[in-house]
Formats: structure tokens, C-alpha cells, sequence
């Protein structure tokens, strides 16, 4: 039994320690955790979810299309800034584009491989690589300079306030300054012995950071100077393996007025006020991807391929979406009378915020959208595939 137990623990290390993608890798890695299939069963695994016809009710519009470049085991999420939008590939490939049209403003090459990216603040682009080096540009594409941290960069950076936030994998946070890439601040704090390898990322509002970590810790740092504000428990580990054990924050904390909530693989969401971390409401949930936030309710993807929203005061079901089951969903968007979720064939699906109905769906290229959403100012949204499409889509 013993000799059991250590394989498990093995395969699992290596499945978590080797998925590079986002949060549809880490479900597809735990999802291949099963036991029974090593010893002769013929139960066959689970399957995902078959999509089923569906007439669309919204208007969905493609507004343009364009191709990034590939991003291999990476997850690259595209930025916005002002009227731009900037874009990564795993190639080294940069691109600049016009948020309205598409139109390719530029196009350079880091001339590094990437893992992280893409952060812009309208002035400044950072970038991440394997060889654990932030490099930044310009609005022009110009390279201004390139910084070494600890350990390779998975998440994309965060430029604000002249302060580029960057992550690295060893789970150490850099306050770098924008002007030349010196470090001003650094937090790191120890990891357990087995976590979830994902692109984990950082959120900055009103001058905090805003980091969950392995463990299930959410931690609100100081932009300026890396002091810690408070820390809080999203979840606690639980069971009697280090795999039952993983309990980490998964995808971007989402800040709103008064409070910040975060989610955990194998754990809970739970939402936390922004002056103190005190618990605001906490509900057991496990994500692989993360959440989003609108006026009323809390919206997740849960590991299992279901959409709940819950209600934002205490936390109650208002509906659950079960019918995308292991489609290795991406965390929600929300927009308006609408709620975006992709998955790993790259459709784009469209629920009702009320009800969780399905209203629309659009394809992309096919491959796998392993990073969130993103929001186009104006109206509208971003989709990033693994093969390198970016779409701008419009619901009227």
C-alpha cells in the first residue's frame, strides 16, 4: 500500500510540477490522476461535455481578428491601454494593436523565448521569460531594459504607478521601478512541498497588491514599498496526502468597492475586506481558472466544468451551469446582461447573468483558451487561443 500511495504522489508531482498551461492544463493533470485506471478497470474516464445545438438568442459580432503566434505551454494574456492593444506569443513576439480596427501598429521580437505577459500601462510593456528576465518596451516597441529575478516568469506583469509588479514561480513578487527595471521591493514566503504549477497572477487597485498563494493565503501588499497590509485565509489544507493537500489560489484576485475575493483549487472562495482582510463570506468551491465580480453577484468556473454565480451578500447559490462539464472552462467575464466563459476547443459561450441560460456561442480557431476574458473598453471583449488567434467580439 505504501509503494501505492508513493506512485501516486509521484505521477501527481509530476503532472502538477510539469503543466505549464493555464488553469485547462491543471485540469486536465488532475483530472488524469486515477488510481483505478492502473489496475485493470474498465471504467471509462469521464468525458466532457457535448455541446448541444444552440440558436443564438444575443447578437454576437466578430469587430476583427488577427494571429499573435503560438503560445505553446505558455498562458499569454492580452492587455489593454487606452485605445491599444497588446499582445505575446511564446516566440518572443510582441504586437501592438488598434483596440477599434485590429490594424497592427507594430510588431517586434524580444529575441528571447516568453512564459509571461503581456502587462501595459500605455506607457510601458513588460514581458516575462523562462530564463526568469522582465524586459520592457516602450509604447513604440523600444526596448528600454531588461531585469533578472529569482525564477521564471508564468504570469504576466502588472505596470502601475511607475511600479512594474512581477511574479516569478518560486513564489517570490518584485516591485520593479518603470524608469530602468531596479528593484525597489521584494515578498517571498514559502511554498509546500507540492503545489499546483499555473500562471497565477497579481491585481493591483488604489495603490495595493493584491497575491493569493499555495496554501490558500491572499496577501494585500504595498505598491510603493512592499510592506504587507494584511494577510488572509482563502482556504485551509485539507486531507491526509500532499496531493488532498493542495489547496492554491488559482487565477487573478478580483477587487471591487469594498472587498477582494479570491478562489482555491481543492478549497473555497472567499471575499475579504480591502482595508483589513477581514472574512467577508467564505463558500467551499474548487476553481482551476478563477472568478469575476459584478454589482450583485460572484461568478466561477469550477474544476468540474460548471458556472455558479453566487450572491454577493453571504454567498448563496443564485444558479449553477452544469452543462459544460470538463470543457476546462476559463474564469468567467462579466458583461452587463451577459457572462463569457471559453474552453479548450475554443468556444466562446455566452450565459444569461440571471439565470445561467445559454444565450450564444461563437468558435474560434479550435485550440484551446487557456487565459480569462478580457474586457474592451467601449464595450466588447478579448479571446487569446493557444495557437495564436485574438479575437475582438461584440455583443449587441
Amino acid at each position: 500500500m505504501k509503494r501505492v500511495s508513493a506512485l501516486v504522489l509521484a505521477l501527481a508531482a509530476m503532472l502538477l510540477a510539469a503543466g505549464c498551461g493555464g488553469g485547462s492544463m491543471v485540469n486536465s493533470a488532475i483530472e488524469s490522476i486515477n488510481p483505478m485506471n492502473w489496475f485493470g478497470s474498465r471504467s471509462p474516464a469521464p468525458e466532457m461535455a457535448q455541446l448541444a445545438p444552440l440558436t443564438n438568442t444575443v447578437e454576437v459580432s466578430t469587430l476583427w481578428q488577427s494571429n499573435i503566434g503560438n503560445s505553446q505551454q505558455a498562458v499569454f494574456s492580452p492587455a489593454v491601454a487606452g485605445d491599444s492593444v497588446y499582445a505575446a506569443a511564446s516566440d518572443g513576439t510582441i504586437t501592438r494593436l488598434d483596440g477599434g480596427s485590429g490594424k497592427h501598429l507594430w510588431r517586434i521580437n524580444a529575441g528571447e523565448r516568453l512564459t509571461g505577459g503581456v502587462g501595459a500601462d500605455g506607457k510601458l510593456v513588460a514581458v516575462g521569460s523562462g530564463k526568469g528576465e522582465v524586459l520592457a518596451f516602450d509604447a513604440n516597441g523600444t526596448a528600454l531594459w531588461k531585469t533578472q529575478v529569482s525564477s521564471e516568469v508564468l504570469a504576466a506583469p502588472r505596470v502601475a504607478d511607475d511600479v512594474v509588479v512581477v511574479r516569478s514561480a518560486d513564489s517570490r513578487i518584485f516591485g520593479l521601478d518603470a524608469k530602468d527595471g531596479k528593484r525597489k521591493w521584494y515578498y517571498q514566503r514559502s511554498t509546500p512541498a507540492l503545489t499546483v504549477r499555473s500562471p497565477v497572477g497579481i491585481s493591483i487597485s488604489r495603490g495595493v497588491v493584491y497575491a493569493g498563494f499555495a496554501g490558500g493565503k491572499l496577501v494585500a501588499i504595498n505598491l510603493f514599498n512592499g510592506a504587507v497590509r494584511w494577510e488572509a485565509t482563502v482556504a485551509l489544507p485539507r486531507g491526509a496526502t500532499e496531493l488532498e493537500r493542495v489547496t492554491d489560489v488559482i487565477g487573478l484576485p478580483v477587487v471591487a468597492e469594498r472587498e477582494v475575493c479570491a478562489v482555491a483549487y481543492q478549497g473555497r472562495i472567499g471575499c475579504f475586506e480591502l482595508a483589513n482582510g477581514q472574512a467577508v463570506w467564505g463558500r467551499e468551491m474548487s476553481s482551476t481558472s478563477g472568478l469575476a465580480l459584478d454589482a450583485r453577484y460572484a461568478f466561477v468556473s469550477d474544476d468540474k466544468g460548471a458556472v455558479h454565480a453566487l450572491d454577493r451578500i453571504g454567498g448563496p447559490s443564485v444558479w449553477k451551469q452544469d452543462k459544460l462539464r470538463l470543457r476546462n472552462l476559463s474564469a468567467p467575464l462579466a458583461l452587463g446582461r451577459e457572462i463569457v466563459v471559453a474552453d479548450i476547443q475554443g468556444y466562446v459561450h455566452l450565459l444569461a447573468r440571471d439565470s445561467g441560460a445559454f444565450v450564444g456561442r461563437v468558435a474560434t480557431d479550435g485550440s484551446p483558451v487557456s487565459t480569462n476574458p478580457v474586457m474592451l473598453p467601449g464595450g466588447g471583449f478579448l479571446i487569446q487561443t493557444r495557437n495564436g488567434g485574438l479575437y475582438a467580439f461584440n455583443i449587441k
